[in-house]
């Protein structure tokens, strides 16, 4: 059953009450395809922000990878209480926040902040969901909901992207952790994997391997090397942007059962040998829909929507890191048909991209001395 939509014009009435964040103009005017815009930040001095998340008051909140998540009211921030324990080796930290589709909309038992994290513990870390509420004070009533079923060597690949589906499923990433590739093609093993979770942290019944055996029930896709950006589309379709190894980086439409090849399959290379990484293509594996131009480093995918940008709705934003670009791109059935860069070093790594309520485009750049910027139209 499809889940209630919050309004949107509710959102926009509570967006326009709440103070807004003092804007600092980066770039006055920049021209894409369809519209000129223009590129401000509302908030700097984040230490590497890995995500955030609209609250429908108004607030936004955003994650840390060191472990802090601030409140973000107007120009006004404050650091929430109450978050678990994480380990912060290399790419490792609070990750991911989403909202329960639900959330906002009165009755309170849907009121919860899902995050994921690195979670410490015998043998390394592993990656790890859970949800809380959020108080006067911080976040209460913080419980686990998943831990990866295997800890390992710190360090590398957790993904830990979150998107919930119309159905109300909750689908998390889980990187192959960089050490041993072929646990992405272990049913046995969460590594490497998209799993699809209830709201309360379990399998749904209708989870592509719940019959098979050599497969965890949790698992909805395999074959994944590390995926740091999910959306989903206005037709409820799953898309995620992938990190090849030294090139090949994928833009994949997610699908229920579906094998998307790694390490077998990959139009990456080797970082030492520069050699080629398995095959370019095998049957029974899902060929990317599109392969990103030369070190893209993709973190951050949102599907456009709403008014701001009429030109780019139906559009997929996809971040960059090492590349330090946005891209547009117009998908045709499982085709890429246009693609258009809109930001190229304007504001550094991007580790995420969102739609917000208002529909105007969100963006947080990693960096030590990290910020929180807009794109806005320009008439």
């Amino acid at each position: 059953m499809m889940r209630p939509i919050r309004p949107l014009l509710a959102l926009l009435a509570a967006l326009a009450a709440a103070p807004a964040p003092a804007a600092e103009v980066i770039e006055a005017r920049l021209t894409s395809d369809h519209h000129d815009f223009r590129l401000v930040r509302l908030v700097e001095g984040l230490s590497h922000p890995w995500s955030l998340a609209f609250l429908p008051d108004g607030r936004t909140l955003v994650s840390e990878r060191g472990g802090r998540l601030w409140l973000l009211e107007g120009d006004d921030r404050r650091a929430l209480s109450g978050l678990p324990a994480v380990s912060t080796r290399g790419q490792g930290g609070l990750l991911d926040l989403a909202l329960h589709p639900d959330y906002g909309s009165g009755d309170g038992d849907s009121d919860w902040l899902y995050l994921t994290y690195s979670r410490p513990g015998p043998g390394g870390s592993a990656s790890a969901l859970a949800r809380a509420r959020l108080g006067d004070a911080g976040l209460t009533e913080l419980e686990t909901l998943f831990v990866q079923d295997r800890y390992s060597d710190p360090g590398r690949h957790y993904g830990g992207r979150l998107a919930f589906l119309p159905d109300g499923t909750l689908v998390m990433s889980i990187g192959e952790r960089g050490r041993d590739p072929s646990r992405a093609q272990d049913g046995g093993d969460h590594a490497g994997s998209v799993l699809r979770l209830t709201a309360e942290g379990a399998a749904p019944a209708d989870n592509p391997f719940v019959n098979d055996a050599a497969v965890l029930d949790e698992i909805y896709s395999l074959g994944n090397r590390n995926i740091q950006g999910m959306t989903v589309d206005g037709e409820g379709r799953l898309w995620a942007s992938e990190h090849g190894p030294r090139g090949g980086d994928e833009l994949n439409r997610i699908e229920a059962g579906a094998n998307y090849g790694w390490p077998e399959v990959s139009l990456g290379r080797d970082y030492v040998t520069f050699l080629p990484i398995g095959d370019d293509s095998r049957p029974g594996m899902r060929d990317p829909v599109h392969v990103f131009e030369g070190r893209f480093a993709p973190s951050g995918l949102a599907w456009v929507s709403g008014d701001a940008f009429p030109g780019w709705r139906g559009s997929l934003l996809a971040g960059g890191l090492l590349s330090e670009r946005l891209v547009r791109l117009v998908i045709d059935g499982d085709t890429v048909v246009e693609r258009e860069v809109l930001l190229e070093g304007e504001i550094g790594r991007i580790r995420d991209v969102r739609s917000g309520p208002d529909g105007q485009v969100y963006l947080l750049s990693d960096e030590g001395d990290g910020g929180l910027y807009r794109l806005e139209p320009r008439e």
